[in-house]
């Protein structure tokens, strides 16, 4: 049935209830704030969000396609929902994110049945698809999309893209090269969110200490650190991923000098040794990583370190691999995000390197990186133990409240009866002592027996 025909069938017919939507999200944070906003334009034009995917009138899936197997769970579920939704003229499928790229010939004939292909942050063409199939009017709905009720720790994107292009990322060819937004822009979607309850903003970007290079007048991370620690009602600010060669001491000391920039940061080292850094050509070598840390170290203290690794990467032997675990060894980070090299078609290493490292070498790498991550953590954790911290409450999970302090801890906490305020609602931040902990999370009680909400700055665990 032609679009225009559907639009009048539909609106000429009594519906009782409003269209349904209905997005699925994997991967990085830049793609649950894509969603979010997403979302929002959904709701502005009038759809109704379900969590029902298989009844959805439309079913958007937001995907990535960094390593292999995220790339396989969102081609089977586009292939279980096509059989579902076949014959089925008024329902509708589409697909955004990093499976995406410039050129969609290819997906579109493995996948037929889905009506939109949309690269990321291309938000239109879902919502005007959307919108003449069931009467809508897109116009304006994307306009300063900010989720209607957005999580009280919630994401900005304030760059767009990467221009590193390392050897193993699809990322520069799937979200193109870097892109700034302004910082009115930013400030504006930030005030909107903080007005709806948000109280934790992390900024957002795949080379976030790249921000504001491309703009005019010369604007930089630590410049828009200043301009958003200044809204009001706003308590903490955070911003990942960065990467080592663009971390200046400017952005260093914004973390230390501004009481709501949360004392942590993601450092991403990726391999261990050079040879190998190199290849992946990350642009810096072990021993520069290392001082980076250091300088961190000197200008923060306390702060919150966590990374990223890449096992397995291609040619990487046994002995290069050790050199990776002697980084972890001699940082001890907070957290480590290891993942297994994927071959991504189209890389740089796709072209021109042979991926000959086997899966099960892989797996076993991964396995003693954990392993290793685990113990550390443990250990940490539990010299935290009688601790006091701030917990921003995030909302309640298996009967208990839970939240994080400012360094990014998962903590739960249950409230006495005898205390004054039993109900706490989420974006409330209330003192805890430390009482038990895990490699993954700690658990606590309130330091008194009142329940006291604080916001003072404490020291970072």
């Amino acid at each position: 049935m032609p679009e225009t025909a559907r639009a009048r069938n539909f609106l000429d017919h009594k519906v009782s209830k409003l269209p349904t939507y209905h997005v699925w999200t994997v991967g990085c944070q830049m793609n649950v704030s894509d969603s979010e906003r997403l979302a929002s334009g959904f709701t502005k034009m009038g759809f109704e969000s379900t969590d029902d995917m298989a009844n959805a009138d439309v079913v958007v899936l937001n995907t990535c396609v960094v390593r292999q197997s995220a790339e396989d769970t969102a081609t089977g579920l586009i292939g279980r929902l096509g059989k579902r939704m076949k014959g089925n003229d008024d329902r509708m499928i589409a697909v955004m994110g990093c499976m995406v790229g410039p050129v969609q010939s290819d997906l579109r004939r493995r996948f037929p049945y889905v009506d939109v292909w949309a690269r990321p942050q291309e938000f239109d063409p879902i919502l005007e698809t959307a919108g003449i199939r069931h009467g809508l009017n897109p116009e304006g709905c994307l306009a300063g999309a900010v989720a209607e009720n957005p999580h009280v720790a919630s994401f900005i994107p304030i760059v767009h893209g990467c221009d590193k292009f390392c050897t193993f990322c699809i990322i520069p060819y799937r979200r193109g090269r870097e892109s700034s937004r302004t910082a009115f822009e930013i400030i504006h979607e930030a005030e909107m969110m903080v007005a709806r309850g948000v109280k934790d903003i992390t900024l957002l970007g795949q080379n976030v200490d790249s921000y504001g290079h491309d703009l005019r007048p010369r604007i930089d991370l630590a410049d828009l650190l200043e301009q958003v620690h200044e809204i009001e009602g706003l308590e903490r600010l955070r911003f990942l991923t960065s990467h080592p060669n663009d971390m200046s001491i400017r952005i260093l000391e914004a973390v230390r000098d501004l009481p709501k920039v949360c004392e942590m940061i993601n450092l991403p080292f990726q391999a261990g040794d050079d040879t190998i850094l190199a290849n992946m050509r990350r642009g810096y070598t072990r021993g520069q990583f290392l001082d980076k840390i250091d300088q961190i170290r000197n200008v923060i203290p306390g702060v919150t370190l966590t990374t990223d690794l890449i096992v397995g990467f291609c040619g990487e032997t046994d002995a290069q691999f050790d050199k990776s675990m002697d980084v972890l060894r001699a940082v001890e980070f907070s957290k480590v995000h290891t993942s297994e090299y994927s071959y991504r078609e189209g890389t740089y290493a796709s072209r021109i390197m042979h991926d000959g490292i086997p899966r099960s070498v892989k797996k076993e790498r991964k396995l003693i990186v954990d392993t290793f991550q685990n113990e550390i953590q443990a250990k940490n954790n539990q010299k935290l133990v009688g601790e006091h911290f701030d917990v921003l409450v995030e909302g309640y999970k298996r009967g208990r409240l839970h939240g994080r302090n400012r360094g990014d801890k998962l903590i739960y906490f249950s409230v006495p009866d005898s205390a004054e305020v039993t109900e706490i609602p989420p974006g409330q931040t209330v003192e805890v002592e430390i009482t038990d902990s895990s490699p993954w999370s700690l658990e606590a009680k309130p330091a008194n027996a009142k329940a006291k909400v604080k916001k003072e700055k404490v020291p970072v665990g």
